[in-house]
């Protein structure tokens, strides 16, 4: 039998607690635990079974059930709560689309909003969804577009040898809370995006995160041939052409999805390089609505673009082979006017060759003004790898800055430290989680109090993972004595280490296990004992992090530590949370400087879960002896054999002398009072500096009023100032060359003492350019050689003579504040904003 045509039944909910289906439909309950124990209660069996998912549990509830509550004050009690609260925060509140500048379009390959909506494989979407949460909350005017994936990221399992398998269930729409997207004539949306084998046609699906729409683009369509139906169907699909075609989909067809249904973002934010092809888009909306060139709409887009990066490893960002490209960008050269050369001119590095590959990362960069790494160390990481595109400039004024990663504070906060929180830090807490006045009364949470609510975490956790393992060990169909052990792992009371997180090798899973037997020892020690529960998957392709998998799970077969030792397979949101609440320490073992954030960390902060980390990524903003521990010193190696060696020996030393002892040092109490105040500034940590309120605050401080307000400026009055940007470009690359900068000469030669200054003249040929038009200045710093300096600083010249001709002497004043041996230059960059003054090519040096 074919073609089936299907329905959907549900029960039919009483009036009384009608509020139930509109709070399933809107991911706002995902964040709101009161929220999500008004769905427990309805039936904390079901509830369960349908892991959290209020439209799956639909399905599985009883019309009499429902119909008991109805009538249950209690209960109806509680719903009146819950309704108030999502009134006042989504209702009552304008509209982020109602907002006079706006929006933001948030463009992501991934979002990792709960476990219920799978589209999602990692740190990336989970950070995404992290901010949609967070701009919700905080009425930041924001959209996003994302990709409907049929069949997700993979669900991991592991053989009898203790391999990585992988599966890849097909995701059951209706127990998604999305719908179709219709205009205004109430037919469903679709857009297309053009290939070399014809239209691609993507259906258009809207999401409900808060206050924040998500829209969804997906081919599974039967307008299209079966080939291209199967473009969506996974995330991070191994093979180069579909993946270019999803990055088309997303960014091209993301963006004319939201012109279909009225939505016309004045500033667009790319999470990674995937979406940079919504540039090539909105450079050709922004001709076509605002009547400009394409050298106009270059001074626009730009300006009016953010870009944040998350890989600090080359081989991390996506390339296309420029054959590839070419076909996929044809379709483009009519509305753009240009050849799909010259497109793909913009994503190849400058003198890379016409055939070199299309690097989403770098078409990314041209295409917006505001660009940040993740953390201050990423920045400064992503500022040294790409320094070669700006090859005229220092690598510490390459403009790439950074917004450190925060997460979504009542995400990951425990059940149990919500309830305290909630009478501590007062009841709108979630809603201001960096607010000093908020943070402060962390202090006045009672010890005792914060403690036991831990071990109720711990014990969660545990109870879980027995769950797991049965269901781990019965899948393989192990012997009852292998069953006995996983239904008794993990003890209620031993210091557990949680490290769960994707097995690449950069992340280094295997320190602890370079000295076995110390491991063993310290995990069976009978005084002090530890247990260590790790998670993570590997990328099917990846092999090395796949044997790494195995090289764990056959240690923790070991008889002596069957109990002690666990890994638990497919690792997701819901496990994540788990941990992150439960554990007591959390390990993090990346090879500096290769972990660009690591937000996993600041979720077990927020728990009071202690961080043992090397200094990377976050940690090496947040480490304090107060707070955690640090493996190392924030060194890097040129020997990874060495490096590992050294810093596993200084892993075991940290356990063994500092962790351990301080968990069990109970002398004065019956809890460990050093580890509670620890836990204390931990939390305290968290909520102020790495809150994802935090996050989004500084993006829109920073990038998103900036960008927002380009848009108006340049747009209005028939984009005069555009073209003016336009014009004053052209004029800058036409006459730059001709310009020549003299060495700079001190008015006064010999030693200088502290607390001196001296007068520093430079003279300067612009030729037909002005001294408005640029900047003249004096770069000097401590020298590390006779070429290099330590790090640079700059004093900005003014003219102290008019020569004619376009001759100019400039002159600054340097203060000599601190010894040393300096060394300095002169050059000219142009004036204006970042845009302009990093332009390629329009820098010159004495």
């Amino acid at each position: 039998m074919r073609n089936f045509q299907t329905f959907q039944v549900f029960p039919t909910v009483p009036k009384p607690i009608a509020f139930l289906e509109t709070l399933s439909q809107n991911l706002w309950w995902s964040w709101q635990h009161d929220a999500k124990e008004l769905f427990r209660r309805v039936n904390p069996g079901l509830w369960e079974a349908a892991r959290e998912n209020p439209l799956r549990f639909a399905t599985l509830i009883s019309q009499e059930n429902l119909n008991r509550l109805a009538a249950d004050k209690s209960f109806l009690a509680h719903l009146e709560r819950v309704q108030k609260r999502y009134e006042q925060q989504i209702l009552q509140q304008a509209h982020p689309l109602d907002a006079p500048h706006g929006p933001v379009a948030y463009f992501s390959m991934e979002f990792g909003i709960h476990e219920s909506m799978p589209i999602f494989a990692g740190g990336l979407g989970v950070l995404a969804g992290d901010h949609l949460k967070a701009a919700s909350d905080m009425g930041i005017p924001m959209v996003a577009v994302g990709l409907l994936y049929r069949q997700g990221y993979f669900r991991q399992y592991m053989d009898h040898e203790g391999w990585q398998q992988e599966e890849y269930p097909e995701v059951n729409l209706y127990q998604l809370p999305m719908s179709r997207v219709k205009d205004s004539s109430g037919r469903e949306v679709t857009v297309s995006v053009s290939g070399p084998r014809g239209k691609i046609l993507a259906a258009v699906w809207t999401v409900n995160v808060g206050r924040v729409p998500l829209y969804l683009l997906d081919t599974n369509l039967m307008d299209n041939p079966p080939e291209f139906r199967t473009y969506t169907a996974r995330l991070y699909d191994a093979e180069g052409e579909i993946r270019m075609v999803q990055e088309l989909i997303l960014g091209i067809g993301g963006l004319r999805a939201l012109e279909a249904v009225g939505i016309h973002p004045a500033a667009v934010h790319m999470n990674e390089g995937h979406s940079a092809f919504v540039s090539l888009e909105r450079l050709a909306v922004c001709m076509k609505t605002h009547g400009v060139d394409l050298e106009t709409a270059m001074e626009i887009v730009p300006r009016t673009t953010i870009f944040t990066t998350h890989t600090p490893v080359a081989a991390g960002h996506d390339e296309f082979h420029a054959h590839l490209a070419r076909a996929y960008l044809a379709p483009l050269e009519p509305a753009l006017g240009v050849s799909a050369n010259e497109i793909l001119s913009w994503g190849q590095a400058q003198n890379s060759g016409s055939d070199s590959p299309l690097s989403m990362f770098v078409l990314a960069l041209r295409m917006a003004q505001y660009i940040n790494g993740v953390s201050r160390l990423h920045g400064k990481t992503a500022r040294t790898m790409w320094s070669y595109l700006w090859p005229d400039i220092p690598q510490d004024e390459v403009p790439i800055t950074h917004v450190t990663n925060g997460v979504h504070s009542s995400s990951w906060i425990s059940p149990e430290n919500a309830m305290l929180f909630e009478q501590y830090l007062g009841p709108d807490w979630q809603l201001r989680p960096s607010e000093p006045s908020v943070v402060d009364r962390v202090e006045a949470i009672y010890g005792g109090e914060l403690w036991r609510a831990h071990e109720m975490s711990r014990t969660r956790l545990i109870r879980a993972c027995r769950e797991i393992m049965l269901r781990q060990y019965g899948r393989r169909n192990a012997p009852i004595s292998m069953m006995r052990d996983a239904s008794s792992v993990l003890d209620q009371d031993i210091l557990t280490i949680g490290f769960a997180r994707r097995f690449a090798t950069y992340k280094r899973a295997y320190l602890l296990l370079m000295d076995p037997d110390r491991l063993e020892a310290l995990v069976t020690n009978p005084e002090r004992p530890v247990q260590i529960v790790l998670a993570g998957k590997a990328h099917p392709k990846d092999n090395e992090g796949k044997g790494l998998i195995q090289q764990i799970i056959r240690f923790a077969r070991r008889p002596k530590l069957r109990r002690h030792v666990i890994f638990l397979e497919d690792y997701d949101i819901q496990l994540a949370r788990c941990l992150v609440q439960g554990a007591d320490v959390w390990l993090n073992t990346p090879r500096r400087p290769l972990e660009a954030c690591g937000t996993s960390g600041m979720k077990a902060a927020l728990n009071g879960v202690l961080n043992l980390s090397v200094l990377d990524g976050w940690w090496a903003e947040g480490f304090d002896r107060d707070r955690g521990w640090a493996i190392g010193q924030g060194e890097e190696y040129a020997d990874h054999g060495y490096q590992d060696a050294v810093e596993s020996q200084a892993l075991f030393n940290v356990l063994e002398n500092d962790v351990i002892p301080c968990f069990y040092d109970r002398k004065e109490s019956d809890i460990p009072l050093r580890w509670v105040s620890m836990m204390k500034q931990s939390m305290k940590m968290a909520l102020e500096h790495f809150s994802a309120h935090c996050m989004v605050g500084q993006y829109d401080e920073l990038f998103y009023r900036q960008a927002l307000e380009n848009a108006v400026t340049l747009c209005r009055d028939d984009a005069r100032t555009a073209k003016e940007l336009k014009a004053q470009h052209r004029r800058l690359k036409e006459h730059w060359s001709a310009i020549r900068v003299e060495q700079p000469q001190r008015d006064s030669m010999g030693l200088h003492r502290v607390g001196e200054s001296f007068l520093v003249l430079t003279r300067v040929y612009l030729g037909q350019l002005k001294p408005n038009e640029v900047e003249v200045h004096l770069y000097y710093g401590l020298l590390q050689s006779m070429d290099t300096l330590v790090s640079g600083d700059m004093e900005t010249m003014t003219v102290e003579n008019d020569h004619g001709g376009g001759f100019y002497t400039y002159a600054c004043t340097v203060e000599c504040k601190v010894a040393g041996r300096y060394g300095y230059t002169a050059r000219v960059m142009p004036a204006g904003d970042g845009r302009i003054r990093f332009a390629p090519g329009l820098v010159t040096w004495a």
